[in-house]
């Protein structure tokens, strides 16, 4: 099984910035993607910010140019928010494809990290 443990969430204010981390541990073989989801209250899940094992990346349009995600190393992966809105208040989730034992990769989510941005 894979774990993935999420920190860095906070409290700070619109035009602030925060960096998230999170970091995988357990049985991992090969990571495929890592990414970055949020959930904020009465909206569905969505997609902020996803990092293939071959480097690429892709953003939601809303956080580009404000947003950077970095595979730190084969298990961890950042996420630098700069210029917070308060629009972007949420609880944000890592989420890993990973293989961990299986023949096939599977996603992994972590237990999430509020962040909360004052206006």
């Amino acid at each position: 099984q894979v774990q993935l443990v999420e920190s860095g969430g906070g409290l700070v204010q619109a035009g602030g910035s925060l960096r998230l981390s999170c970091a995988a541990s357990g049985i991992i073989i090969s990571i495929n993607v890592m990414g970055w989801y949020r959930s904020a209250p009465g909206k569905q899940r969505e997609l902020v910010a996803t990092i293939t094992s071959g480097g690429s990346v892709n953003y939601a349009d809303s956080v580009k140019g404000r947003f950077t995600i970095t595979r730190v190393n084969v298990k961890t992966v950042y996420l630098q928010m700069n210029s917070l809105k308060p629009e972007e208040t949420a609880i944000y989730y890592c989420r890993y494809e990973a293989r961990s034992g299986g023949a096939s990769y599977r996603p992994y989510w972590g237990q999430g990290t509020q962040v909360t941005v004052s206006s």
